[in-house]
């Protein structure tokens, strides 16, 4: 096997039984959709959606100082966070860039899960070994270990309790607890990407196919389909929530990205990008930088990632996502744009799509909320 060939999640078989659509999403072979992304989208809105996510990067911190080490890795206040709660959180090079927005499960007084994004896993791996030295904490690769599914919707719990006597009731959102799911043993957490109340399962990878059945059956009254990246991503997209390589990258620090609120400047000791990150927070309370905004057409025409933003025939701001939202029932977009043209409603904004100029309307983010 070539080192160019994707890698392939436990349920790769599966997938392409399901006669899904496949496509190489950071060096994995994953479903792009396996019917109608609008449909899949609906479901996920509407009832239930099943998500192979295994593709994600789980790397474990363990020791007596694994919140020290992370709390000097990562912008957060790791060593904060209660066992069984989790954190968003990023992880910054020392010049402020976001190398990878995180999320960070604490399972254990001295244990803790973080998952990074498939495409950035090897280079956060790299970052926190490189900054465990000094640390009696270890850091280590658990790719390999583990298989995640997810169900997301309003019917995911009503599937989920079916399966297992975990208490769902009160797991809060940013929460993960231990349970056995379909007679599997698995972390069960709430830290969807949708917009939408849900469940995530991390499990061994042997579990995965067993675990897949058993929710597609349970979720085959009230609706639960399977869904692919596609539809992921529009469902994140609606629900204002910033994906790597598009709202973030290095060459942004989480000021300049309007997430300044997950930098903690008030925990102990320093961490990495400390000082650059201070500079950043006083130049955005100056003089705020490009700010993200949603952007709805008014017409039929799909804004697209790296197309300008413009306003009086000047470039005002970049796309950095667009689709069309099955919800709204119009082309959406996220965008940076100058701050002078930020405000919710402003007049004469527009995408440069192919030298036309079209019009959108200017909104604040989220596009969409659940009711809760």
């Amino acid at each position: 096997m070539s080192s160019t060939e994707p890698r392939r999640t436990a349920l790769d078989a599966l997938h392409r039984s399901l006669g899904a659509t496949m496509t190489d999403f950071a060096g994995w072979d994953m479903p792009l959709r396996y019917g109608s992304e609008r449909d899949e989208h609906n479901a996920v809105r509407t009832k239930a959606g099943l998500f192979d996510l295994s593709h994600m990067g789980e790397i474990a911190v363990t020791g007596p100082e694994s919140a020290a080490l992370l709390d000097h890795a990562l912008v957060g206040n790791i060593g904060g966070v209660k066992p069984g709660r989790a954190r968003y959180t990023m992880i910054c090079r020392e010049d402020g860039g976001i190398l990878d927005d995180l999320i960070v499960y604490r399972l254990g007084e001295s244990e803790y899960m973080v998952v990074a994004n498939a495409s950035n896993a090897q280079t956060v791996l790299d970052a926190l070994v490189e900054r465990s030295a000094g640390f009696d904490a270890e850091v280590r690769d658990d790719r390999d270990a583990y298989a995640l599914l997810a169900v997301q919707g309003p019917e995911s719990q009503k599937i989920l309790a079916s399966l297992t006597d975990a208490d769902l009731d009160n797991l809060k959102y940013y929460a993960g607890l231990p349970g056995t799911v379909a007679g599997v043993p698995a972390l069960i957490a709430r830290t969807g990407y949708t917009g939408e109340d849900g469940f995530e399962l991390f499990v061994r990878p042997e579990h995965a196919v067993g675990l897949w059945q058993a929710l597609t059956e349970a979720g085959e009254g009230v609706g639960l389909v399977p869904c692919g990246l596609s539809c992921r991503d529009t469902l994140r997209l609606e629900a204002g929530m910033p994906l790597y390589g598009n709202e973030l990258s290095t060459s942004l620090t989480p000021f300049d990205a309007g997430f300044g609120r997950v930098v903690k400047f008030e925990k102990e000791g320093d961490f990495v990008g400390r000082a650059a990150l201070a500079e950043a927070a006083e130049r955005a309370a100056a003089e705020p930088p490009r700010v993200l905004v949603g952007l709805v057409a008014e017409g039929r025409r799909v804004p697209r990632a790296g197309y300008a933003v413009v306003a009086g025939g000047e470039v005002i701001g970049e796309v950095t996502s667009g689709a069309p939202s099955p919800t709204l029932g119009k082309p959406i977009a996220m965008a940076y744009v100058d701050a002078a043209h930020a405000a919710p409603g402003t007049e004469g904004v527009g995408v440069d799509i192919r030298g036309s100029h079209e019009p959108y309307e200017v909104v604040a983010l989220p596009f969409y909320k659940r009711r809760k």
